[in-house]
């Protein structure tokens, strides 16, 4: 797939991110099933790429890594999933999320424990040991080179940035936090590892929204999109930013860092564009009460199919943001952990350009998701104003052949598969604040204004007889 740009366009671009004269891509045929397409069929396998193997394998290869945000929604199960593979795990975080949880009154539903003991409890369920230490990426830069110095990791993975867009859009606080602790981190990180001279791999987790969220026109690919410049001049480029909130603005700004960083130091990075994440537990978290994963379900933190099931378990009415035909990828979270520890398992060579993934399982529209838990639960659907400001209807086809060809087998959407997160939300009902649902974050007065007559009292937990018809 080749797009022809007009010359004021994007000159600029192609000059910086021109890929190198040996670098060739490979297409995929363009899918025009959006809907329901599972992105993981037929795969074939890269000779780039492997899978490694556990640890007591003969070709194990046991690696330090850091985990910047490892006490996070996706950097929690991902810690334990790489310390059980073998791996010697470090986690840092500053519990910044832990935080906004007290800002905007609204906690995990399900009881996470703090990071020490969190860590004791993996010590004492599987005899591995995970070491926490709290530093602030942002802004505490040389404790981040001492501790880079000491650990000399093979890998470091970046959860460490504010990830929600909602929270991004709440005011100008909000959005000048994303701006400082996201930018500001990505940039510490890539300084700290050269002060502190140690040859470490950047996995680094972001997002689909750095593509944007309109009807593309076809296939997206990963990272690198071939164009034709003005003059007939072909070439290979960062695939265009187009940010949909602060949130996705500063994954944007990481992935130009990346580059600038991989062409100016040296430095091995790999960017992972991934999609909304669902699920909670993984086979590590689940080992032990301690253990377990948070579960966000508010309108700023609250993944959509997560908060769909809660919906659906509760007999709240889902709430689907405008028509409900927004195109999403999606993956669960215990596909997270797999694809980190793949790219942590295949870090590119010296000199190459930087790596990047898109990381999804399968995309869906949302009022397809919403019919799907609704048919499960018996809960009805309702559309309510859209807080965001984004196309009402999208197209969504992605290219995730790298992954793909690893030999992945991702956790779709399945109804059956909805359980596991059904039952968490029945267990933890009662710290459920249901005021908490419907969206406090708006992209701008515009939207506001739309959803002034949203009333977060009027949501009322069902009581669990009449929930599924059983009244």
């Amino acid at each position: 797939m080749k797009f022809l740009y007009i010359a004021a366009c994007i000159p600029a671009l192609a000059a910086s991110f021109t890929a190198p004269a040996a670098f060739t891509s490979t297409k995929v045929a363009s899918s025009n099933t959006v809907a329901t397409n599972n992105l993981f069929n037929n795969a074939k396998v890269f000779n780039r790429f492997a899978l490694k193997a556990k640890e007591g394998d003969a070709d194990f290869e046991k690696k330090k890594i850091i985990v910047l945000g490892g006490d996070g929604f996706c950097g929690w199960p991902t810690s334990l999933h790489l310390s059980d593979a073998g791996h010697d795990v470090v986690i840092v975080d500053n519990l910044a999320r832990r935080n906004i949880d007290t800002e905007l009154g609204c906690s995990s539903l399900t009881p996470i424990q703090p990071p020490e003991v969190r860590v004791q409890a993996w010590k004492e369920v599987t005899g591995k040991e995970i070491k926490f230490r709290n530093i602030d990426v942002a802004k505490e830069y040389d404790l981040l080179v001492q501790l880079i110095k000491e650990e000399k990791p093979d890998s470091i993975i970046h959860f460490a940035e504010q990830r929600a867009a909602p929270y991004s859009m709440k005011n100008s606080k909000t959005k000048r936090y994303t701006i400082d602790n996201n930018v500001s981190g990505s940039n510490n990180l890539c300084c700290a590892i050269m002060d502190a001279e140690v040859d470490a791999h950047i996995v680094h987790l972001g997002t689909m929204g750095v593509y944007g969220y309109g009807t593309s026109g076809g296939e997206i690919p990963e990272g690198y999109i071939d164009v034709t410049l003005p003059g007939g001049r072909e070439a290979n480029i960062l695939h265009p930013a187009h940010p949909g909130s602060v949130y996705h603005a500063t994954k944007c700004l990481d992935a130009i860092m990346w580059q600038f960083y991989n062409k100016n130091d040296d430095l091995r990075i790999t960017d992972l564009h991934q999609g909304i994440v669902w699920g909670t537990n993984t086979p590590q978290t689940i080992k032990d009460e301690r253990l377990i994963n948070r579960f966000d379900y508010d309108g700023d933190y609250g993944t959509v199919l997560n908060r769909f099931l809660l919906q659906g378990a509760m007999g709240v009415p889902l709430t689907v943001y405008g028509t409900g035909g927004q195109t999403r990828a999606f993956i669960h979270v215990t596909d997270t952990a797999k694809c980190i520890e793949i790219a942590v398992n295949n870090p590119p060579k010296k000199g190459d350009r930087v790596e990047i993934f898109n990381q999804v399982a399968e995309t869906r529209r949302v009022r397809d998701v919403a019919a799907l838990v609704a048919e499960q639960t018996g809960v009805a659907v309702k559309n309510i104003p859209n807080p965001r400001q984004e196309a009402a209807e999208n197209e969504l086809d992605v290219s995730n052949k790298k992954f793909c060809n690893l030999g992945l087998e991702p956790t779709t959407l399945d109804a059956g598969l909805f359980d596991e997160v059904t039952d968490i939300v029945k267990k933890y009902k009662d710290r459920c604040d249901p005021t908490k649902i419907l969206p406090a974050s708006f992209w701008n007065k515009k939207r506001a204004a739309e959803c002034a007559d949203l009333d977060p009292s009027s949501i009322k937990i069902e009581e669990e007889s009449t929930v599924n018809g059983s009244a």
